[in-house]
Parts: structure tokens; sequence; C-alpha cells
């Protein structure tokens, strides 16, 4: 099948090189022309595991191509899926769609034959109507029909979310639309992933309420990690218990700093947009987004208190600045907030990350970067660990003990084992696993005697 995907960035770029490798003959055009001569030269614009080696080979094969030449593409095409940008628009919140709308009118513009127009971008309840209108409007006399195939695609593990999807979610009523969708992911027959068929409406809700509903997963547990640090409960102990429970499920229950990156936060903000705009209060969404917001604000404090509570002139040592692992995705990222307010603290910040520094140097460039994990240890006063990087759980903590001026670690990702930091002579804090200081809970600040904060002999289990 001939596949035009418009928009090579992460969603287009994954999709079609995953279709290419289901043996479809894909077409991957852009605006942007350095992003399309990278991609001809094989050079990836993201960092995304297995996708190098996934778009090499299916280049190789002669079944992937890139180009700025969308006429040619569109006409080619038995399936035209639309990838392009949806990003929060300034002021109210609201899901961006000139792009979509743009790519709309080009598509129209260039079509010839029957074709499917798939929206794989994410947009709000009722974009399809509108994009259909669009062409509609432009090319009365075509033949198309427009579908709503909304992705799912975990940054860190798109491939595999591609390939071994939980469900395809295609929102169409027309016949032919929808055998042309089952031919295009005929593939995924035999790993029994399940195709939902849909309104085109339904579609594009359900990409939003399923990262609501996540997203509410993430908020909720930590706001147990607080209560947690009231009680002195272990928290992962209580996302253990609930998870073991199949209505619950064990997925999206690790306190932390707060969610990021490019879906969640900007997603929330659409769907309670659609909200206003039906007169449908959201309250559990807009709480969700409102205590995540509170969340990554008040993760420097914690930082600020384990330091006897002022970081002024301290040098702090940041691991850990994607908004994940396995990715070098910034958006949102709760290391943002970690390092302006520390750096707005009076600190001094050196950070480390696997991947994201070329990011991170144009988005915080007042800080300074090191070449490796070590190296942005040595001689601060505090570790601070943002992102669960792989290479950040097996640290030689004897090694780490050593390059510390003082031996304070701060782990927001909880990717120690409390008996293990004690043993190695650290002061450790984490997030919701033991009975915090009574000052702290009331004002989210440690105010530590100074000699507690010196010893490296009894450190919290917490």
């Amino acid at each position: 099948m001939q596949i035009a995907i418009v928009g090579a960035g992460y969603v287009g770029l994954v999709s079609g090189a995953c279709l290419a490798d289901f043996g479809h003959s894909v077409i991957c055009v852009d605006h942007d022309g350095a992003r399309i001569r990278a991609l001809q030269a094989l050079q990836m614009p993201i960092y995304e595991p297995g996708l190098e080696a996934l778009v090499q080979g299916n280049v190789a094969a002669q079944r992937l191509s890139f180009s700025l030449d969308l006429v040619a593409a569109v006409q080619a095409a038995d399936v035209v899926f639309i990838a392009v940008g949806t990003p929060s628009r300034r002021g109210d919140g609201h899901a961006d769609l000139s792009y979509v709308f743009a790519a709309a009118r080009e598509v129209a513009a260039a079509l010839r034959g029957p074709t499917v127009i798939v929206t794989k971008s994410t947009v709000p309840v009722g974009t399809g109507d509108q994009v259909e209108a669009i062409i509609r409007g432009l090319r009365p006399e075509a033949e198309f029909e427009v579908v709503s195939n909304p992705e799912f695609l975990r940054e860190g593990a798109a491939i595999r979310d591609f390939k071994l999807p939980d469900r395809i979610v295609i929102g169409t009523q027309d016949a032919r639309a929808r055998e042309i969708m089952e031919a295009v992911y005929r593939p995924l027959y035999l790993n029994q992933a399940p195709l939902l068929f849909t309104t085109r409406r339904t579609a594009e809700l359900i990409k939003y309420a399923a990262n609501a509903f996540l997203a509410t997963k993430i908020g909720f547990i930590n706001e147990m990690a607080d209560l947690c640090e009231s009680v002195g409960a272990n928290v992962q102990e209580v996302a253990r218990g609930i998870g073991l429970d199949r209505r619950i499920g064990p997925k999206f229950l690790n306190a932390g700093p707060g969610f990021g990156g490019s879906c969640f936060p900007k997603d929330l903000l659409a769907l309670l947009q659609m909200g206003r705009e039906h007169r449908v209060p959201l309250h559990i969404v807009e709480t969700v987004a409102s205590a995540n917001d509170a969340r990554k604000a008040a993760m420097a404090q914690r930082v600020v208190a384990a330091c006897n509570g002022s970081v002024m002139g301290k040098r702090i040592a940041i691991l850990g600045l994607a908004f994940k692992p396995n990715t070098d995705d910034m958006r949102e990222s709760p290391a943002l907030y970690v390092v302006n307010d520390l750096v707005e603290a009076g600190a001094e910040i050196c950070a480390y990350d696997p991947q994201s520094m070329t990011h991170a140097r144009a988005m915080l460039p007042q800080i300074e970067y090191a070449a490796d994990p070590y190296s942005c240890l040595n001689g601060a006063d505090a570790l601070v660990i943002v992102t669960e990087w792989e290479p950040f759980r097996a640290l030689d903590l004897s090694k780490v003990r050593k390059l510390l001026k003082v031996p304070l670690v701060v782990d927001l990702r909880n990717i120690y084992r409390a008996e293990d930091m004690a043993r190695h002579g650290f002061v450790y804090f984490s997030i919701g696993r033991g009975k915090l200081p009574e000052d702290l809970r009331a004002n989210n600040i440690w105010n530590l005697p100074h000699e507690f904060y010196k010893s490296a002999t009894s450190p919290p289990l917490v």
C-alpha cells in the first residue's frame, strides 16, 4: 500500500518507519528542509531507542523515503496520515490546530484519486469534521474519507507500542475507509492487536480520556506519597498493594516529581478547554492539572530543605533533565522547575543527562554541564536525582560518597533503597518512604540542625 505521512516529527517519523517495516511504501513529507535533508542523510532529529536502525533498514529496502514534495507524495498515496504538531495555544490552552488545517488545505489541493485521509495528530473532538469541511470546500468533487486514528506512543518505547499495541482506535463509519484501515494494520493481526472501530468523534475523545486517566493515576499516587510522609507509611508498598488489584493495575503508580512531556500537560489543558466550550465541568481533570503544577513547583523546596534551609552558594548536582528516561524530550520536564528554582535560590548547578544535553543548553544556559555522572558529582553539596535513567540506578555508591563534598542525596524517583544509602554513609531523602519531620510536613521545609545535616552516621530512612 502507498502511504504518505504529512509531518516528519516524532509521531510521523515513528509511524512512518513502523508502517514501512510492515511492508508498505511510505513517504514522509515535511516543510522543514533541514529536517528532511538530515533524514535523507539518515540522521535522526530525535532520540528514540531503535528508531535509527529501523529507519536505516527500511530506507535501504526502498520502503521508506523523505521528501519536501507533498503534492507528489499525496498523489501517489492510497492513505495520507496527517501527523503534524498540535501544541497548546497561548492564552487559553486549547490545542493549536493551525498546522492540521494548513496540512488539510495542502492535501486537498493535491488529491487526485480516491484517498483516505487520517488524522494521526492529537486533536480535539470535532476536528475531523472541520478537516472534512476544509477539504470538501476546496475540492467538492474529490473522492476522500477522513478518519481519526489517534496515536498512543510512549516516548522511549514508541516502536514497541506501535508494533505491539494495546489497541488500535479507528474512527470512521465509512465501509471503504474501514477496509483500507484494516489493510494498513493487517500485519498486526498476528500480534492479535484489537482494532476498535468507533465514530470519528469518539476516537478523538478516547485519546484525551486515556491521557487524562493516566495523569490522574500519577497525581493520585503523588498525593498518597505526601500522606505516607505524614503518617510514616511507604508509598511503594501502597502502590504495590493497590496495583495488584486488577481493577487498578500497577502502571503509572510511581511517586515522583510530577509528570511532564509533550502529551499529558498539553492534553489536559486541551481537554479542560473542550469541557469549558461545551459547558461540562471537568473537576477531576482540572484538579490533576493544578496538583501536578504545584508538585513540580514544590520539588526544589525539598532540596532547599534538605540543605538545611538554604542553597545559597551551594553546588548542586542534578542527574537527569529529560522528562523521562529513553528520550531527549525536555518539554514540561520537572527538571526545568527544579533547576530554575534552585538557581533563583542562589545555587550553583551542574547537570548531566545521557541524551538531552543539547536541548538543555538552549533551555537552561545559566548552568554548568558535565560530561558524565561522576564528574557532575565532584565537589557537590548535594546530589539530586530527577530522571530515573538506567545508568543512574547502578552508580558506584562508594565513589559517589567520595566525590560529594557533603554526603546528601535527594532522590525524587526512589531508585535507591534507603538501607543501602545509609550503609554507604549518605543522608538520604526520597519520596513517600517514611515519616518526615513535622516542620517539613507543615511548611514543606526541613529545618534540620546543622549537626544533623553534617552527620552521615545514622541518616533517616526516608
